[in-house]
């Protein structure tokens, strides 16, 4: 079963490909925010901002009350390890 997971957007990786690093539970994987940056305007405005990842993609703004809540819930689940295993890996320099 897939599921969204909650992550926090730390940095810009690529602006002109939408790209983002997310920080879930200490764990950064690189994803897709094209589809929340209708109402961000900038994809620098997404910058400390929680979203909703589903399979390398941020498909929802979330409030971070709500992610918090959420990744405890998948930790008890005892399903946030698998769901993480889904996300993009971040590249590795040579």
């Amino acid at each position: 079963m897939c599921l969204g997971i909650p992550g926090q957007i730390v940095a810009i990786v690529d602006e002109s490909a939408q790209l983002a690093e997310v920080d879930v539970s200490g764990i950064r994987r690189v994803v897709d925010v094209l589809c929340v940056l209708e109402g961000a305007q900038s994809i620098t405005n997404l910058l400390g901002r929680w979203v909703l990842i589903h399979v390398g993609f941020a498909m929802s703004l979330i409030d971070e009350d709500e992610a918090k809540k959420t990744l405890e819930t998948l930790q008890q689940m005892g399903t946030l390890e698998s769901e993480m295993a889904s996300l993009s890996p971040i590249p590795q320099e040579s």
